[in-house]
């Protein structure tokens, strides 16, 4: 097969998955995440397996006691998630007034200082409309979370299909992944193993990993906040915890509620907004130093912009299913980027007419993957 149509098809097969993801993205909710907790929860399975458990008998003790956590965890933590949320939707719009006021009372002085009684009168506006629009897209949205929006309510309703399809899918995983195997081309496997090696380090080491971090630093951040008193502490450190899947996102959003909150709550006093941001800047280097090198590792093969990047496209193109589809997608795609950046680097259309020098580099990125 020539190159041209090796490209064809693999463009032809690129645009058939996105077609289906269009077509089917409502139903594929279950799947895509049953899929992802069977990714998560294989090396657990080989490890009982290699300690002479069966496959089966391993994947419904791992489902047992994932799916017995779980539940644990949601009757523990959902009455008291569940009031904090209705407390902080009923006092969001009066906190954010109040500490507007703090603000303005602390900045006209300067700002009429220097730029003159117009300027602090504009500033007074535009932080109110800020403030106000801010305040009312925080509230719709905790608001629709206590409601129950339609996507939460599909979220929950996984509860039912999602461990059935997970246990169908952990049980079969090695055979599933050599039968795909035996269908790569003959003349490519070597290479579409490498690829495909690359792709498992970068989505493993990023979600298995990531997924601890988000968990650590969510307990954290909760027990934190909720021995300084600060109101909601438990439900702004799941929130930070949680946010902490994109990289610097969950603890500046956490940092941004949680001062503000401590600042209203406690007014003159600056010691427990000060506490407060002590609490996350030691989550920021128990995160740096010690969660991220541990658990993720230095190179996962995610950027962090190009990460933000297609958590937004994904979920504005596939809803809560692109979200899902995101951090392996975006990984996959680094992947055969920096592949096809090598493969160019190793052609004669960088090296020229030199191509003993392009063989050589072929070469060598060959024995790379």
């Amino acid at each position: 097969m020539t190159l041209q149509r090796q490209i064809g098809f693999w463009l032809a097969s690129l645009l058939v998955f996105v077609l289906l993801l269009v077509l089917l993205r409502d139903v594929l909710l279950p799947f895509v995440a049953a899929l992802a907790l069977a990714y998560l929860l294989d090396p657990l399975a080989d490890r009982l397996e290699s300690m002479g458990m069966g496959r089966l008998a391993a994947t419904i003790v791992i489902l047992f006691v994932f799916l017995l956590v779980f539940v644990l965890a949601l009757v523990l933590l959902a009455p008291l998630l569940g009031q904090q949320l209705a407390g902080l939707v009923q006092r969001l719009p009066a906190d954010a007034a109040k500490l507007q006021a703090l603000v303005l009372e602390r900045g006209a002085p300067w700002l009429e200082r220097f730029g003159g009684a117009k300027l602090a009168t504009e500033a007074q506006s535009s932080l109110g409309n800020l403030v106000g629009e801010g305040t009312k897209w925080v509230g719709s949205v905790l608001q629709s979370l206590w409601t129950g929006g339609t996507a939460i309510i599909g979220v929950f309703s996984l509860l039912v299909l999602t461990p059935v399809i997970a246990f169908y899918l952990l049980v079969d995983w090695d055979r599933m992944i050599a039968t795909v195997d035996g269908w790569l081309p003959l003349d490519h496997r070597d290479t579409i193993r490498g690829l495909l090696h690359e792709m498992d380090v970068a989505i493993a080491g990023f979600l298995r990993g990531q997924a601890l971090v988000c968990l650590l630093l969510g307990i954290f951040y909760a027990v934190g906040l909720s021995l300084l008193g600060v109101n909601f502490g438990a439900l702004i450190g799941i929130i930070s915890g949680f946010l902490s899947f994109v990289p610097y996102v969950g603890s500046l959003t956490g940092l941004v509620l949680a001062v503000g909150v401590a600042i209203v709550q406690f007014w003159p006093d600056w010691t427990w907004p000060l506490a407060t941001l002590a609490v996350f800047a030691a989550g920021q280097f128990l995160e740096g130093n010690i969660f991220q090198p541990k658990f993720v590792g230095d190179s996962i093969g995610v950027h962090p912009v190009w990460l933000m990047f297609a958590l937004l496209a994904f979920g504005s193109l596939f809803g809560f299913v692109g979200l899902l589809l995101a951090v392996p997608l975006a990984a996959v795609m680094g992947v055969l980027c920096r592949f096809a950046l090598r493969q160019y680097l190793a052609s004669n259309i960088y090296h020229g007419g030199d191509a003993t020098k392009a063989a050589k580099v072929r070469a060598r990125a060959g024995a790379d993957i």
